[in-house]
């Protein structure tokens, strides 16, 4: 294969496996979210401690304490926090970390609030410093302490807040502060999603959009999807197009097997792009261990693309790590391109000098 003139077909920004929120998932995800915690599928544990707290909640006729959600894009924090504003029938304002730029801005969205609403920050560990610090006492005392002027014309206000519930969501905990992450009574894990999981919502999926689908086709389907809804939701509505056209819009497992093969989606949920950069690294650098930055420049593309959208997944399911000295590629990952390991290869090898 020649690596170099597929290097500039790769094209990480736009892939159908990518977990991260694309706008164009709006159209597709809108109609799909859960309302209930009844219609919200998976996350059992989650979802069994999170409606005792609202129960609990509504029967003192308080706000919920508040809530930070956690784990990797596409698994459902957003449909989660709608949720919560639904079973305790308040209203939901919804924001994200980067777009509250100035103290204000929050000031703004809190003096808004409702006694109960619920105020849901995607993002939230990338809030600034001094955003953070007028958050601080709005959790704690559901007050605002703002300073206006300077020197001799400062004026320090102290406002209070309705009681209201803040839902955080993010994908990197690690990198939320201390003071922020305390501040959150409730603090909720989400999983990857099993692919018998996966088949439930993709079934429900087909059938609020009126897509006819078997069974084994909703499980093919989930298979390939990385163990997340939002993917998952992507491949059906791509896969209702072939299957329209192959096998008079049924999708079964023949044809959701024809299109994702066809889309290059294998069945663990890699893609082309995920198959060159191991491919690559086996052929150039003999599966490793590689720089972020020497690989990054082999396969043409940015090093914090590598390492926020292709690596989190092939690590999960064991095909890379990640040691002092660089990525290395695992046997698991040979396997699973048709190659053999090198310790294996040399073992073979020598086992067949003595036969």
């Amino acid at each position: 294969m020649d690596y170099e003139s597929n290097v500039s077909e790769m094209d990480f920004e736009n892939r159908m496996v990518d977990p991260a929120y694309n706008p164009e998932d709006a159209a597709v995800e809108n109609p799909l979210r859960p309302r209930t915690l009844s219609e919200y599928i998976g996350q059992d544990k989650a979802k069994e401690n999170l409606s005792v707290f609202i129960e609990a909640a509504r029967q003192r006729g308080e706000a919920l304490d508040h809530v930070l959600l956690y784990g990797p894009p596409g698994l459902g924090k957003t449909t989660l926090a709608g949720i919560i504003a639904n079973e305790l029938g308040v209203n939901l304002r919804i924001t994200s970390g980067p777009a509250i730029e100035k103290p204000g801005d929050l000031a703004a969205l809190l003096t808004n609030l409702n006694p109960g609403d619920v105020l849901f920050i995607d993002e939230v560990h990338r809030l600034s410093r001094s955003v953070e610090e007028i958050l601080y006492p709005a959790m704690e005392d559901f007050a605002l302490d703002i300073i206006t002027g300077k020197g001799q014309m400062a004026a320090s206000y102290h406002l209070p807040l309705p009681k209201f519930t803040l839902v955080g969501a993010t994908t990197r905990a690690g990198q939320l502060t201390a003071p922020l992450r305390d501040r959150f009574g409730v603090v909720l894990r989400l999983e990857m999603y099993s692919p018998k999981e996966l088949s439930q919502i993709v079934t429900r999926s087909a059938r609020i959009l009126g897509i006819e689908i078997a069974a084994d086709g909703a499980l093919e389907v989930a298979r390939r999807s990385r163990g997340t809804p939002r993917i998952a939701n992507r491949l059906l509505k791509r896969v209702r197009d072939f299957a329209q056209v192959i096998s008079n819009g049924v999708i079964d497992q023949h044809s959701a097997s024809i299109a994702l093969d066809r889309l290059e989606i294998d069945e663990l949920g890699l893609d082309s792009g995920d198959r060159r950069m191991m491919q690559a690294m086996i052929d150039y650098y003999n599966g490793g261990p590689v720089g972020l930055d020497t690989l990054a420049a082999a396969i043409g593309e940015e090093s914090v693309t590598i390492e926020d959208v292709i690596e989190p997944y092939l690590m999960q399911i064991g095909f890379l790590n990640r040691t002092p000295r660089g990525r290395c590629v695992t046997p698991a990952a040979y396997r699973h391109l048709g190659l053999t390991p090198p310790g294996e290869a040399a073992a073979m090898m020598q086992q067949s000098l003595f036969e």
